[in-house]
């Protein structure tokens, strides 16, 4: 069990710096990139060119993944010429890690120079037009853990990571999310491409009926139970982000039907689009650098 100055200490600066100078010890790569692997999802890293993997148990600080789909490991390599890295498997709320301790990882990677930050998760469409296999582009969020105080930002700011009080409002990159829908149309993927609004809610038990027609009526267009953390602290920390939501099963909103979320849904869709998904996240990172509006 961790003690009030266990949770005090999760995702210091002294505490994220330790793990990073371990990192940057035991890889020459210099990532400029970090992507974060959703729920069988975890394809992406395998496409790192010269990988090296380092397990998360043997990461000082790390926090270990316990759900089925996430590999639990952190893949450092390039990506069509970029460094980067590339965590299989993320840390969620309903494991019972302290909120500042799933955000961890963002926080190591900004002081090992990334950059950019491209998140990818399965989600619930909540949006009546979304089919199962849509890729959404998140362009805002709903925190609901945020709105009971839960945030990764609760507690003494460190200002050597960011302002105490930061904007979310342009927190998905707009710049990149324009670059996804040009290389969408270029790979043909624009029939299966939507572009909404992410919420998050704690899980980890899939939503109610009348949670998701809530949630719906609230301007919400896919819900899920992560991102939104890592996104934040991504933010504050001043690294652009970018997410796409992978459409995994379509919320239930009616109490006639027969349908039930569960799990193995979630990963089946997840292997169907798995090698689209990877095309589009890759020539993504192909194109940063040539993207004017920034200085990779």
């Amino acid at each position: 069990m961790l003690s009030m100055s266990d949770f005090a200490s999760c995702g210091s600066y002294e505490e994220c710096s330790a793990t990073a100078d371990w990192l940057r010890a035991h890889t020459q790569v210099r990532p400029r990139v970090g992507i974060v692997c959703g729920s069988g999802l975890g394809g992406l890293a395998e496409m790192l060119k010269d990988p090296q993997v380092f397990k998360y148990s043997d990461i000082p600080n790390f926090p270990r993944s316990t759900v089925h789909g996430h590999a639990g490991q952190l893949v450092f390599g390039t990506l069509k010429g970029k460094p980067c890295v590339c965590m299989q498997g993320r840390f969620h709320l309903y494991e019972g890690y302290p909120i500042q301790k799933i955000t961890l990882p963002m926080r190591v990677f900004k002081l090992m120079g990334v950059e950019t930050m491209i998140m990818t998760n399965a989600a619930g469409g909540l949006n009546q037009d979304y089919k199962v296999g849509d890729v959404m582009i998140i362009k805002d969020h709903i925190n609901m853990p945020g709105f009971a105080g839960i945030s990764p930002l609760a507690g003494p700011n460190d200002d050597r990571f960011g302002v105490r009080f930061p904007c979310m409002s342009d927190a998905y990159d707009r710049e990149l999310r324009q670059l996804a829908h040009d290389v969408a149309a270029e790979l043909g993927y624009s029939d299966f491409l939507q572009e909404g609004v992410y919420c998050v809610l704690g899980g980890p038990s899939f939503e109610t009926i009348a949670e998701c027609r809530m949630l719906h009526s609230l301007g919400a267009d896919a819900v899920g139970m992560s991102t939104v953390h890592e996104v934040i602290v991504a933010r504050h920390a001043g690294m652009r982000c970018f997410a796409l939501s992978l459409i995994s099963n379509r919320a239930v909103m009616d109490y006639d039907s027969q349908e039930k979320a569960n799990h193995e849904e979630v990963l089946e869709t997840g292997r169907l689009r798995a090698q689209q998904l990877e095309k589009m996240v890759s020539t993504i990172v192909a194109r940063l650098d040539s993207d004017n509006n920034n200085s990779f």
